[in-house]
């Protein structure tokens, strides 16, 4: 089994207390209003902290489960496991997931996302290889920033 990272940064103008809210303990309350693609997410597993199991149910009947394995909630950290889901092939075991949320000099917030894949045997990925499913997932994020400003009392 081999481990392959990457690593990608995103700014936004929200806080990191509100953009932390919105996409990791209340996800089931803003994703599905941002994302036409997401039509839900439940809890099907624990109390949405450590060790919870979150299910993502997507508009075309696909879903992913991730189970929480850091909610840091004053420092804004969070580190989750994709067990079950489309990114989870034949050449993946699972992916870790590390979101930090820091403040940047303008009031708004740095994303620090950091995707460990980990492959089954001898796989190889390449950046190719995981490049739509960090796309997407940036695309969601920026659509929950934006929705955000839109709406000053969501997550506040």
């Amino acid at each position: 089994m081999g481990v392959f990272s990457f690593f990608h940064e995103l700014k936004t103008n929200v806080s990191p207390k509100r953009l932390f809210k919105a996409l990791i303990t209340d996800p089931h309350d803003v994703l599905p209003k941002v994302s036409p693609s997401v039509k839900s997410v439940e809890t099907v597993q624990g109390d949405g902290g450590v060790g919870s199991i979150m299910k993502t149910n997507f508009s075309d009947g696909k879903s992913m489960k991730n189970r929480v394995d850091l909610l840091d909630t004053e420092n804004y950290v969070s580190k989750l496991t994709l067990v079950e889901g489309n990114a989870i092939d034949g050449k993946v075991e699972k992916v870790c997931y590390e979101m930090k949320f820091e403040d940047s000099k303008d009031g708004g917030c740095v994303i620090k996302i950091t995707s460990d894949y980990h492959t089954k045997g001898d796989a190889v990925l390449t950046e190719e290889d995981v490049k739509a499913g960090q796309d997407y997932s940036i695309g969601v994020y920026k659509a929950c920033a934006d929705y955000l400003v839109a709406n000053p009392h969501v997550c506040a």
